[in-house]
């Protein structure tokens, strides 16, 4: 006995699961003859009459009207901002990143620090940080700390 061989050929839907097409144009008997379901007339009913969706019908569009201003750039490095008052108040001699973060200083330990030089310093701090304003830096310093540049963990150096 022998089988029939199954080929693509051979391969339809099973019955029902396909309609069948809307013959359009074909005479008021097919229900969409004359206007074949278009309506009449305008830009719609014409055949390559499709509008794009950001079209609105020839007035000056949305993304004219509105003003262009500024760029973003891409590798723009956003760092945080710590004032030499905020060091001033916390208790430690050596302040991190990981200092600060657990003091509530800084949100993330991914971004960069840079420490600024708005307040007074009254005692020597060690502290740490991947940049330095030159008023923070003069303030650290003169108070008898030390200001120690740090990189980030990513390899790249922040700017100043």
């Amino acid at each position: 006995m022998s089988e029939k061989k199954v080929t693509l050929a051979d391969l339809s839907p099973a019955a029902g699961a396909r309609g069948a097409r809307r013959r359009v144009g074909r005479g008021p008997g097919s229900g969409s003859g004359k206007t074949s379901g278009r309506g009449h007339k305008g830009q719609k009913s014409r055949s390559g009459g499709s509008i794009p969706a950001w079209f609105e019908g020839g007035q000056m569009p949305l993304y004219r009207r509105v003003p262009k201003r500024g760029f973003k750039p891409l590798r723009r490095v956003e760092n945080q901002v710590v004032n030499v008052s905020q060091l001033a108040e916390l208790e430690e001699t050596e302040v991190s990143p990981e200092v600060m973060r657990a003091h509530g200083l800084v949100g993330s330990l991914r971004r960069p620090v840079k420490v600024l030089g708005d307040g007074e310093l009254d005692r020597a701090v060690t502290v740490q940080a991947h940049a330095f304003s030159a008023t923070a830096r003069q303030k650290i310093e003169g108070a008898g700390g030390s200001a120690q540049v740090i990189a980030l963990r990513s390899g790249s150096e922040p700017s100043d």
